[in-house]
């Protein structure tokens, strides 16, 4: 077994639990990426990785190759070959996570984006940042919540969405935690659940569900997971991904609106 090559990589995972396999293949992810950027040839081994031993967990992959142009540069990006043009999206996710997780202090505490992410990415990018609150604040529902609110107002919303996909996805709390986070996100709830939306399909894809993503989708989507992410196919009807920016930002916006279309009284109290 050749452990450079993305076809052999499957029977390695065996040894992850299924519930952590998630972050099994976006590591490996950011490994092809990594070789792929700095080669001097293309290699696609990140899109072979996707297209065959990934594609279950296409998710996380994409959010892997973030890491990968977080530890290069994010110019790089084109090295890695034509991506899909709605889940290219989550590489600039991950280049935000990392920015979150290992630069906290200059991405969180200073609130600073890269100068070289512009335009809708900037969205994108608070997202992951948002993920990486919910690690760096060690899932402490009061330190997270303060660190939203600091942000500008026109950054909070992105921000919540990807609290939403790290709490559902990673988990870390109980049922007490989720209905408080659910509260302390006020104007934000369906960001939240937009996040929600996005782990259980993550899951979903990838067939390893969990407790915490189903217990998160209940509070945060009102629904359970597989209705969440049922949601997040239906949000994809009729869209047009000419326009790859505006096609992600639809997606998101078409998520939240069919979960804002659900009954008030089933909202957590």
């Amino acid at each position: 077994m050749r452990l450079g090559d993305p076809e052999t990589m499957t029977p390695r995972f065996g040894a992850v639990a299924g519930e952590l396999e998630g972050f099994a293949y976006e590591g490996a992810a950011m490994g092809f990426a990594v070789v792929d950027l700095i080669s001097p040839w293309p290699r696609r081994r990140f899109l072979r990785f996707v297209a065959r031993a990934a594609r279950r967990h296409v998710y996380m992959a994409h959010v892997g190759a973030g890491w990968a142009l977080a530890r290069t540069s994010l110019r790089l990006a084109p090295r890695l070959g034509p991506l899909d043009p709605l889940l290219r999206w989550l590489v600039i996710d991950g280049y935000g996570f990392h920015a979150g997780y290992f630069h906290h202090h200059d991405a969180i505490d200073r609130q600073r984006r890269p100068s070289v992410v512009h335009g809708y990415s900037q969205n994108v990018f608070d997202q992951g940042l948002g993920r990486a609150l919910w690690f760096v604040k060690g899932a402490d529902i009061a330190g997270v919540t303060a660190a939203v609110r600091a942000f500008p107002q026109h950054r909070r919303a992105d921000l919540w969405s990807g609290v939403g996909l790290a709490v559902a996805y990673a988990g870390g709390v109980g049922a007490e935690e989720l209905a408080a986070l659910f509260s302390a996100a006020g104007p934000y709830r369906l960001e939240l659940g937009q996040g929600a939306a996005f782990a259980a399909k993550a899951r979903e894809g990838a067939g390893n569900p969990a407790d915490h993503t189903e217990d998160a989708c209940r509070v945060f989507c009102r629904h359970d997971a597989a209705k969440a992410a049922a949601i997040t196919d239906l949000a994809l009807e009729g869209l047009d991904v000419t326009d790859s920016a505006a096609a992600y930002a639809a997606w998101r916006a078409n998520i939240r609106q069919r979960l804002g279309a659900s009954p008030d009284k089933e909202r957590p109290g």
